[in-house]
């Protein structure tokens, strides 16, 4: 059994430069993912560079993430003051209904943009998360071009400024059986795909569903690159994540 984040850590591997997609179901939240790599792009290894994390928050406020985050052992409110953790709190700055065309994403973006070029001065590398993409796109009045123009943009600042870029997205709120353009795009820039899913078994009291971690294109000097997919249980505590193989539970 491996507590803390071992497992998780060994199965997304460097995070610099990728972008990393979350895909998760009403059964089953992938948030707890959201949270760590959140602490973990906000640590300073030594000997390295500071990272620092923009934050788009649509789901939820600043609050919500800072008692999490504490629970893990990371102040959030340090980070903000030290101009390490930049909060764009979508709830509270989304525009009024019909004001632009754009739903504001634009203007969005141009924040993002400002804060990164202002870090990269200082050789501080960047993660840009974004909490619910769903939402976004509820924001952004159910336009999936909106939304997917927004996510190229951001795209676009990982190999001008060297950003990591992460997405958490509810992929069972789409009723259609196929899949609908938007996962499709997200999933083809994704560098990492994570899905947290019920276990296929049914509920149990010591598992709380399974992940699957897809990483593409890892380079390998013996076969060059190649994917490599994770597949390992957990279990959500009050404040940590036990992560463990298939069957090495009761």
């Amino acid at each position: 059994m491996e507590q803390g984040g071992g497992l998780l850590d060994e199965a997304l591997g460097n995070l610099s430069r990728r972008v990393v997609l979350l895909e998760d179901c009403v059964d089953t939240s992938a948030a707890f993912v959201l949270h760590h790599i959140l602490k973990r792009s906000l640590s300073q290894p030594p000997h390295s560079t500071s990272n620092a994390v923009v934050f788009v928050a649509f789901a939820h406020p600043f609050s919500h993430y800072d008692r999490i985050l504490r629970r893990l052992g990371c102040n959030l409110a340090a980070q903000r003051d030290n101009d390490r953790f930049f909060f764009l709190d979508m709830l509270m700055d989304c525009p009024d209904e019909g004001k632009n065309s754009d739903c504001g994403l634009i203007a969005l973006y141009g924040k993002i943009q400002k804060i990164i070029s202002a870090l990269a001065q200082e050789n501080i590398c960047v993660t840009i998360m974004i909490d619910d993409i769903s939402l976004m796109e509820v924001a952004a009045k159910g336009s999936t071009n909106l939304v997917l123009d927004f996510l190229h943009y951001c795209h676009t600042l990982i190999s001008e400024f060297g950003c990591s870029l992460v997405m958490l997205n509810h992929k069972d709120i789409y009723s259609s059986t196929a899949k609908p353009t938007l996962i499709l795009q997200m999933e083809y820039l994704a560098d990492i795909l994570i899905t947290a899913e019920p276990l296929a078994t049914g509920l149990a009291s010591d598992v709380h569903g399974q992940l699957t971690v897809q990483n593409r294109g890892i380079y390998d000097g013996y076969e060059g690159s190649r994917n490599k997919v994770s597949n390992f249980q957990f279990k959500a505590k009050e404040n940590s994540v036990e992560y463990f193989y298939p069957g090495s539970r009761t």
